[in-house]
C-alpha cells in the first residue's frame, strides 16, 4: 500500500491539510488499493491556529513514506523548522516523492530540494521564495509545477489541484476524475494562477510616469503607440523606456499590453459586452488580437475567463463605464 506521510507543525493552516486528507485519507472504493494515510509531527500541533490535534506519529514517520505532502506553514517569513527539513530532505535521499502545498514550497527549498528547478507557491509569496533561494526557478503564473521526484502548487484550492494530479499520476485519470466527481471540485483547472493575480497600475513615485500612465489609462481605446505615450511625457522614446523599466520593469508597450488586458478582465467581469466590443474598447482592435494577448497573459481564453470570474448581480452595458 501507498504510504502518504503528512507532516504537520504548530500553525499548520487547515484548508491544505484538510485538503490532502479528504484525498489520501478516505477509501472510497475507486481503486483496488487505496493511499495509507500517517499524520506525523508535533502531538498537539494547534493547526490553523485554534484546532489543537492528537498526533500520533512523530516525524520518523517520513522515513518509510512513499509520498510526503508539506503543507502550508504558518509564516513564510519564519525559517521552516530544522527538524522537517531535514526529515523531509532524508526521504527524498531514500527516495520518496516530495510535494508541497502552497508555502510549503520554503520548506522543499530550505531542504535544497528545489535547487536548479522551476517551483512555485501562492502568488503572494513567490517574490520572497525567489528573493531568499535564488537557486529557484519561481513560476509565480501555474497551478502546480510536476518535477518528477518534486512537485510544487500554488496557493489554497490549487493544492486540491495538485493531489489530484498525484492520484491521477498513481492510478489514472478515471479514477481521479471520479474522486473529482465525488468531491464535487472539478478534475482539471484550466490555466494558472496567473488569472488570479491582481494587475496593479504600478507607477511607484515616479511623478512623470504617473501623469502619462493616467494619461494612457483614459485613452486605452485609442491606438496609442510609444512615440505618443513619449510625447505626452516630454520626453524622447528612450527616455521613456528608462523610466518605465526602472519603475516596471518592463517597456512602455508591455505596460500598454498589461494595462489593456487588465481593462478586458474588468469588462469581462462586470459588464455584458462582446468579445468584439471589449477588443474595441481596450484598444486591441479586434477579438483575435484580444484572446491572444489575454491568452498569453492570463493563460486562458477571455470566455473561459468571464465563465469563472462573472459578476453576480446587475451588470453594467453602455453607456455606462467601468471606472478605475
Amino acid at each position: 500500500m501507498h504510504r502518504v506521510a503528512l507532516p504537520v507543525s504548530d500553525g499548520t493552516p487547515l484548508y491544505e491539510l484538510a485538503a490532502a486528507c479528504e484525498v489520501f485519507g478516505a477509501d472510497r472504493g475507486l481503486a483496488d488499493r487505496w493511499y495509507e494515510l500517517v499524520i506525523c509531527g508535533e502531538d498537539g500541533a494547534a493547526v490553523g491556529g485554534w484546532l489543537t490535534a492528537g498526533i500520533r506519529y512523530g516525524l520518523d514517520a517520513l522515513a518509510t513514506a512513499d509520498t510526503v505532502i508539506v503543507t502550508s506553514c504558518r509564516d513564510p517569513e519564519e525559517p521552516p523548522a530544522p527538524a522537517l527539513v531535514e526529515a523531509v530532505r532524508a526521504a527524498h535521499a531514500r527516495g520518496a516523492r516530495v510535494a508541497s502545498l502552497c508555502t510549503g514550497a520554503f520548506t522543499l527549498a530550505e531542504a535544497g530540494l528545489l535547487d536548479g528547478r522551476r517551483a512555485t507557491t501562492h502568488w503572494a509569496h513567490t517574490d520572497l521564495l525567489q528573493a531568499r533561494y535564488p537557486s529557484v526557478t519561481v513560476d509565480p503564473g501555474v497551478l502546480y509545477i510536476d518535477d518528477g521526484d518534486v512537485l510544487t502548487s500554488a496557493g489554497k484550492a490549487a493544492g486540491m489541484d495538485l493531489c489530484l494530479h498525484l492520484v491521477r499520476l498513481d492510478h489514472g485519470t478515471a479514477v481521479a476524475n471520479a474522486l473529482a466527481r465525488t468531491l464535487v471540485v472539478p478534475p482539471h483547472r484550466p490555466g494558472g494562477q496567473a488569472q488570479f493575480i491582481p494587475a496593479a497600475v504600478g507607477h511607484g513615485r515616479n511623478p512623470v510616469l504617473s501623469g502619462v500612465m493616467a494619461w494612457a489609462l483614459a485613452r486605452l481605446g485609442e491606438p496609442l503607440s510609444v512615440r505618443d505615450l513619449a510625447r505626452e511625457a516630454g520626453m524622447s522614446s528612450r527616455n521613456l523606456a528608462r523610466h518605465f523599466h526602472a519603475v516596471t520593469g518592463g517597456s512602455p508597450l508591455r505596460w500598454l499590453h498589461d494595462q489593456r488586458v487588465r481593462r478586458a478582465q474588468e469588462l469581462l467581469e462586470l459588464s455584458d459586452l462582446s468579445i468584439e466590443q471589449i477588443a474595441t474598447r481596450t484598444g486591441m482592435g479586434t477579438a483575435t488580437t484580444l484572446r491572444r494577448h489575454f491568452s498569453q497573459q492570463l493563460g486562458v481564453p477571455p470566455e473561459t475567463y468571464r465563465r469563472t470570474f462573472r459578476a453576480p448581480g446587475p451588470v453594467l452595458t453602455p453607456p455606462q463605464q467601468v471606472k478605475l
